[in-house]
């Protein structure tokens, strides 16, 4: 865990909360693990397996907690794993920056919303970006396999502000807020995968323009604790502050259809929790 991730889960952590970090490279986890622990003085802070590019491995996540925690009053959804130019598969057939950053998250929230329920009041965030407004998800082309994957990435976020905005009318009346959030241009690791010698020019802007991971968990944490936001349902955020979408983000029977398309990527089955 690194960049926006880490600076969420550090801040959270001073706060007293119990902290579950999941992470895919459970050896870099335990580093950072130990770093947060020491710097907050909360040894309530634990490390979970968890690639979001596995259904297995989200499934496996998933009745881990389940089965070992009590209650769950924040689920933050923090992916945003970005290529450049190599394609990539998963083991489900699906393209890997959608597979991690849209439909992980989706089959985690489903997995994961009874015990959201159980706990309520409790919160769902999201991090998108608005980069969203320089794609567009193909409704007939879900699993853009072929596609540039630097440009999936904008599309997995523009997925995310829709799925938010369809989950948000599902919660309505359960106790449960579902809201999205745009954490600025982050000096953070997801510039590390763009290529030399793009890289170069690039990682001057980074620098000189880019917030810090700090700056850039601020969102992520005021919608995660802040008391104000208690009945914020369905809403999109920019530096703590309520933000406008574009209207073809809002679009409702795109985002419903969306919400189909995804339950059949991810092969709900008929015992699992429906939202």
């Amino acid at each position: 865990m690194t960049g926006v991730g880490y600076e969420t889960a550090l801040d959270i952590a001073r706060r007293g909360a119990r902290v579950i970090m999941a992470c895919r490279n459970l050896e870099t986890a335990a580093k950072k693990r130990e770093e947060i622990a020491e710097k907050t003085k909360n040894s309530n802070v634990v490390v979970k397996k968890l690639d979001l590019s596995s259904l297995k491995s989200v499934r496996e996540f998933a009745a881990d907690v389940n089965k070992n925690e009590a209650r769950l009053d924040v689920l933050i959804h923090n992916a945003g794993m970005a290529n450049t130019f190599e394609k990539n598969v998963t083991e489900d057939g699906l393209e890997v920056t959608m597979a991690t950053n849209m439909y992980g998250p989706f089959l985690l929230t489903h997995l994961l919303i009874d015990l959201l329920k159980k706990s309520k009041p409790s919160r769902i965030v999201v991090v998108a970006s608005e980069l969203y407004k320089l794609a567009n998800v193909d409704l007939e082309n879900p699993n853009p396999i072929n596609s540039l994957p630097a440009y999936l990435y904008y599309v997995s976020k523009r997925a995310n502000i829709m799925f938010t905005l369809e989950l948000a009318k599902k919660l309505e009346g359960t106790g449960i807020t579902a809201n999205c959030l745009h954490p600025g241009m982050i000096d953070s690791g997801i510039w590390r995968n763009v290529p030399f010698p793009l890289n170069l020019p690039l990682q001057a802007i980074v620098k000189l323009f880019f917030k810090s991971p700090e700056k850039g968990a601020q969102t992520s944490v005021h919608l995660a604790v802040s008391e104000e936001l208690d009945d914020i349902n369905g809403k999109y955020y920019m530096d703590c502050r309520e933000h406008s979408l574009s209207t073809t983000v809002q679009d409702a029977a795109r985002a419903k259809r969306f919400w189909e398309i995804c339950e059949e990527t991810v092969k709900l089955t008929p015992s699992d929790p429906r939202i």
